[in-house]
């Protein structure tokens, strides 16, 4: 498979998935699993697009949303620089039968990379800045029954400005990939009550076997509200709780069924609110379950602990990335086989690096049982990759400290590129807290932008004191969170304990191995070289072997590099169009 327009030659490379995509239903599936509703509308397919300054008078032709213009599947072929702007436009029928004169109606849309501005019937309903979070626009006093213009307007500056931006590069090469744009996560609609639930976090405490719900509400005025909860058990889906309020007991229960990687136990629930202008149903899951440090007998520094007992976390580097679309999963169905054959390769985590999955990524981990750390995303100014990587690696692994106040090296010199972060630090861990999957936020990778590392920890333990928290995955340690989280790629395997934090690495391995006819190149990067597939395994037992070996004297986890090659980086278990596994299942 290949498409050629706008000067770009897309990736010839495409799974199986890609190859098999009915176009004309594309990512169907409701696209929040833990807020489901019934009124909604998915808005994926084929929209207008068109390049230029000003509202277009004509169209260039049309997208397949969501996938990104720099994508195979969508039709394009288009890279969006610096300066361009892109435009988007699709009409939306509503009919008299599905207008809701009572309700307010919702426009949301998973992800736009970077900047964008929504129009509906010519009016501006919203704006968002930040290519990886999602966002809604309320557009129930634009539209009428009929035919409605929807029309998105969207800048990417990519790795030229302080956004946010993970492994994008107008310039791609080595450890970073193809730069992409526009709208590349579901857009839907919904209708909801004029009170409405906008937020909803579910907050178990094993512990003391109670269950709080905390609520985000539409500020409409309502002199009537009730709210009812009910509880499903996970196995038999049987009703085991009705409760009014939003604070369950959970002591009634015979038995708490606990989440781990083995059993991953989700509890259906339903709520409902309940005002004198109407009720808002929604469908949602939680699960039992508590990650921790605790020290075990006989030993002077900590472990991590699931449910309070020691766990291994053997996990791989996953950077979600697609040949024929990049950032975004071609299907449900792909997503669930990379978790699925993670976890045949006997991994029980994966390390989502520097990118915000779909919701749904997240459910299929929840209910798979395979446990998550969520990196941030990050930005600021142009890598110093000279000095945050070639120089870093040697005095990470002397363990030469640097401060993390160098905001010239470390490419962090703007004010406002701060304060963005700090922001989509906090709503990053507001849209995810929900998933039981996830158990550690990794702050900094390798000083990427890294700044002010201590008070972003506080930052982030107080808008989260349930999980675990790798301040700087690499190198640049300020001696905070809860890991010391070191990369080896070069060295010899060792372990660094202390007496409060618990001993990672968080990356490890990146051993290229070329697979002909399923690579877009022939120059490979990576950190070391095997030339058959009998090498790869022969040397990744040895690697598994020398961490196993470690773990007795104090590794809690460990990273391995990578889950699929990506363009330039041959270095995953899988190739890049996942048709060869090059590492054998259960080696892990």
């Amino acid at each position: 498979m290949i498409y050629i327009g706008g000067g770009l030659a897309m990736n010839k490379l495409c799974t199986v998935w890609g190859e098999n995509l009915d176009l004309n239903n594309v990512l169907t599936e409701y696209p929040r699993p833990q807020m489901v509703r019934d009124n909604y509308r998915i808005l994926n397919g084929y929209w207008d697009y068109a390049y230029g300054k000003d509202w277009p008078n004509t169209w260039d032709g049309n997208i397949l949303v969501p996938f990104s213009p720099e994508t195979a599947l969508s039709g394009v072929g288009r890279q969006t620089k610096p300066g361009d702007v892109l435009w988007y436009r699709c009409n939306v029928d509503i009919t008299g039968e599905e207008y809701r004169i009572d309700h307010r109606l919702l426009l949301q849309f998973g992800a736009v990379d970077q900047r964008c501005e929504v129009y509906v019937n010519r009016h501006l309903v919203g704006t968002h800045v930040g290519g990886y979070l999602p966002f809604t626009c309320d557009i129930t006093d634009v539209v009428t029954i009929g035919d409605n213009e929807l029309v998105l307007r969207v800048e990417d500056d990519s790795d030229h400005a302080h956004h946010a931006r993970g492994k994008q590069k107008l310039k791609r090469g080595g450890m970073f990939y193809t730069a992409t744009s526009g709208i590349w996560q579901t857009v839907w609609m919904e209708w909801v009550p004029k009170k409405y639930i906008q937020r909803m976090w579910i907050l178990p405490d094993v512990d003391a076997k109670r269950l709080d719900i905390q609520l985000f509400l539409y500020d409409e005025a309502v002199s009537e509200e009730s709210l009812r909860v009910t509880i499903y058990d996970p196995q038999t889906h049987e009703v085991l709780l009705v409760e009014n309020g939003s604070s369950v007991d959970l002591s009634p229960l015979p038995k708490l069924q606990l989440w781990t990687p083995q059993t991953p136990w989700l509890y259906d629930i339903d709520v409902v609110l309940t005002t004198d202008v109407g009720v808002d149903r929604v469908h949602s899951y939680f699960a039992l379950r508590t990650f921790s440090l605790e020290k075990q007998p006989g030993e002077d520094f900590p472990r991590i602990c699931l449910n309070h007992e020691p766990i291994y976390q053997r996990g791989v580097l996953d950077q979600g990335y697609w040949p024929e679309s990049m950032l975004t999963p071609p299907s449900d169905e792909a997503m669930i086989f990379d978790i699925t054959q993670m976890k045949n390769t006997g991994y029980n985590m994966v390390r989502k690096h520097i990118k915000i999955e779909p919701d749904r990524w997240y459910y299929h981990c929840d209910r798979l049982g395979l446990m998550v750390w969520q990196d941030m995303i990050n930005g600021g100014d142009m890598l110093h990759q000279w000095f945050v990587t070639y120089v870093a690696t040697p005095l990470a692994y002397y363990h030469v400290p640097v401060k993390d106040h160098h905001a010239y090296l470390l490419s962090r010199t703007q004010e406002a590129g701060k304060e963005e972060f700090r922001r989509e630090v906090v709503e990053t861990i507001q849209l995810l807290k929900n998933h039981p999957s996830i158990c550690t936020w990794v702050i900094f990778n390798e000083g990427w932008g890294q700044f002010d590392t201590k008070n972003l920890t506080n930052l982030v333990r107080k808008a989260d004191p349930t999980r675990l928290i790798d301040q700087a995955s690499g190198w640049f340690d300020q001696r905070g969170g809860d890991f010391r989280s070191e990369h080896n790629y070069f060295f010899k395997l060792r372990t660094c304990t202390e007496p409060t934090r618990a001993y990672v690495l968080s990356e490890v391995g990146g051993r290229t191995c070329l697979v002909h006819g399923h690579s877009q190149v022939e120059k490979t990067y990576g950190y070391s070289k095997s030339e058959s597939l009998d090498h790869l395994n022969e040397e990744y037992d040895k690697l598994q072997a020398g961490m196993d070996a470690l773990i007795p004297q104090g590794l809690c986890a460990s990273v391995y590099t990578q889950w699929t090659d990506i363009e330039d980086e041959i270095n995953g278990v899988y190739t890049y169009d996942r048709k060869v596994r090059k590492i054998s299942e259960k080696k892990a």
